[in-house]
């Protein structure tokens, strides 16, 4: 059973990780192609109707959606039997991730408060898995195993909190017979489930497309089906005949390959003008920046070391107090999530590009920053394969 939940968690962190080298090219590609000659039809592509909806709006309303199927079946995994299956695993990287949602907020708010920009609140809160990951992944072996499940959980929760934060923030009026109807499918679900044990993925995932058309309805944000979803589909003992186990492995390719590329190649086709640094003297700006890039790091290492001095958590086996600041630079690579909640948060388009650019900015220097840190602080030397196994084995926490 331990064997088929490593290897699980490789099939995630590496499919993680190499997306977040692919979301990275893709979000140069589109913006070199959307301040190229060819800017104007390659804007155009993205506003071709299907459906009375354009591309962008099925990418991120649809596509995301299973994107938060996979974070919804993988954070399934670890409450029932990975690092947050006990208290004492949990602990920590639920303090962390309070720290990192909590601090960004209330530094945006300190330059937003009062203004109609400070719907952007949540903007800092989030952090991107693939391209934390991805950062991680580049120091190689030598980062120990411990601290990768840390920041992967520390991120699953993290995300957890913005789907909530999308949920109740994000949603201006309800339809509630639609809600009715999506949440009544859903009820459907667990109890084909529980009560009847249809362990059979074909009717979770029809009615999980029903409850996505009526959830789209509804006022709600259709993505949080995808989480809804997850937490319907028989679990068992989470071995590999299993029907959650099945569709998490299969969903790694399309969502690292397909759905996260796509997302970062509409999103991202942001035309700069000669005066886009100006945008940055903007508040909602200052507050993006300074919540992903300051706030992030503050609130991961604060709470962090608070759960710690208080003996409610131990620090992951093999990790030092340094190397948690370098995970709390690499939490404040925002992305996907926060141009998710830009586009929520803000109708002017001229404050979404000019947000987005501000994301991309502190993404960047969070990262490299949080690189670079750890780099310092971690041993330069390759683990070798034998001792990487045994930490995989135990518990790291």
């Amino acid at each position: 059973m331990k064997k088929t939940l490593i290897k699980l968690y490789k099939e995630f962190f590496e499919s993680e990780k190499t997306g977040g080298l692919i979301l990275i090219s893709c979000t140069l590609f589109s913006l070199i192609i959307a301040n190229s000659a060819f800017g104007a039809q390659y804007l155009s592509l993205w506003d071709i109707s299907i459906g009375g909806h354009n591309i962008v709006h099925w990418i991120n309303d649809g596509l995301m959606t299973i994107f938060f199927l996979l974070i919804g079946l993988e954070l399934e995994r670890e409450v029932y039997v990975g690092d947050l299956s006990t208290r004492k695993n949990a602990i920590l990287p639920i303090f962390a991730a309070a720290g990192g949602l909590l601090i960004p907020a209330a530094i945006y708010l300190a330059f937003n408060f009062g203004l109609p920009t400070q719907s952007g609140a949540g903007i800092p809160m989030a952090t991107d898995i693939a391209f934390a990951i991805g950062i991680l992944s580049l120091l190689g072996k030598s980062v120990p195993m411990s601290l990768k499940i840390f920041l992967t959980a520390l991120a699953i929760i993290d995300d957890l909190g913005a789907i909530i934060l999308i949920a109740v923030a994000y949603t201006e009026t309800f339809d509630w017979l639609n809600l009715g109807i999506a949440l009544g499918i859903y009820a459907f679900l667990i109890l084909l489930n529980k009560g009847f044990k249809v362990y059979m993925l074909i009717p979770y995932l029809v009615g999980g497309i029903a409850m996505w058309y009526f959830m789209s309805h509804s006022g709600v944000h259709a993505t949080i089906t995808g989480v809804l979803l997850a937490f319907a589909i028989p679990f068992g003992k989470g071995k590999k005949k299993s029907p959650s186990y099945m569709l998490q492995h299969h969903l790694h390719f399309p969502v690292a390959f397909i759905i996260l590329p796509l997302f970062a190649l509409a999103n991202t086709c942001i035309i700069i003008d000669d005066n886009w640094m100006s945008g940055f003297k903007e508040t909602y700006s200052m507050g993006i920046l300074a919540g992903l890039v300051l706030g992030k790091p503050i609130g991961i290492v604060s709470f962090t070391l608070v759960a710690v001095a208080l003996g409610w958590a131990n620090m992951p086996k093999g990790v030092n107090k340094k190397q948690i600041v370098g995970i709390g630079f690499i939490g404040g690579i925002g992305f996907t999530m926060s141009i998710f909640i830009t586009l929520l948060a803000f109708d002017d388009q001229a404050i979404i590009n000019t947000s987005k650019i501000t994301i991309l900015t502190a993404s960047l220097t969070a990262g490299l920053l949080g690189f670079l840190w750890l780099k310092t602080c971690t041993p330069s030397q390759t683990i070798d394969e034998e001792i990487e196994e045994e930490e995989e084995e135990e518990n790291v926490y």
